[in-house]
C-alpha cells in the first residue's frame, strides 16, 4: 500500500490527561507502519455533549504518514485506546483517551465501523483548531473548504479555553 498522509485527533478528560496523551503518542510512534510527522499544540476545551460534570478535555491533532489501510489504522488506534484503559460507557462520556481518524488522504469512506472524513469534525472547534495549526490549507474532500475556512465558519459557536504551553506538556 502507498504512503498516505492521515490526520488524527487525540483527546483525554479522565485521569492524568497529559500522561494519557503522551503515552498515546509514544504508542503511536511505536507502530512500524506509522510515521508521526507533526503534532499540534495541546488545547483545553469544554466537554461537548455527554453527561454533566465532566472534566475539561485536552485535545490535539497529529499528522501521520502510514501504509496501513484505513480499517487497519483504526484497529491500531483501538489497540492504543485499550492499552490506555479506555472504557466505552456513555456516549460522549469521560474517557482516558480518544483517538479518531479525521482524514485519510482525500479518501471518502463509510461503513459500520468507520467514517472518513470524520462525520462531525466540521462542527467542532476543539478538532478544527488543533488541525488548523498543522494543516490549515488541507481541503475537506466533501465540503471543498480548507480547515481554516471550516474553522472560520464556527467562530463563536464553540469555545476553546486555551492552548497549553508547549514546553509544559511535551517534556
Amino acid at each position: 500500500m502507498a504512503l498516505v498522509t492521515s490526520y488524527l485527533a487525540i483527546g483525554s478528560n479522565l485521569g492524568n490527561r497529559i500522561v494519557n496523551i503522551k503515552e498515546s503518542l509514544r504508542l503511536l510512534r511505536g507502530i512500524n507502519r506509522i510515521q508521526v510527522e507533526e503534532i499540534s499544540p495541546l488545547y483545553e476545551s469544554f466537554p461537548q455533549g455527554g453527561p454533566k460534570n465532566q472534566l475539561n478535555y485536552f485535545n490535539l491533532a497529529v499528522a501521520i504518514k502510514t501504509t496501513l489501510a484505513p480499517l487497519d489504522l483504526l484497529g491500531e488506534l483501538k489497540a492504543i485506546e485499550s492499552k490506555l484503559k479506555r472504557r466505552n460507557t456513555v456516549r460522549w462520556g469521560s474517557r482516558t483517551i480518544d483517538l479518531d481518524i479525521l482524514f485519510y488522504g482525500d479518501l471518502v469512506f463509510i461503513n459500520e465501523k468507520l467514517a472518513i472524513p470524520h462525520l462531525l469534525l466540521h462542527k467542532r472547534v476543539f478538532v478544527l483548531k488543533p488541525l488548523s495549526d498543522i494543516a490549515p490549507k488541507f481541503e475537506h474532500p466533501l465540503y471543498k473548504k480548507s480547515i481554516n475556512e471550516l474553522l472560520e465558519n464556527l467562530k463563536g459557536k464553540d469555545k476553546i479555553i486555551m492552548p497549553l504551553d508547549y514546553f509544559s506538556w511535551r517534556n
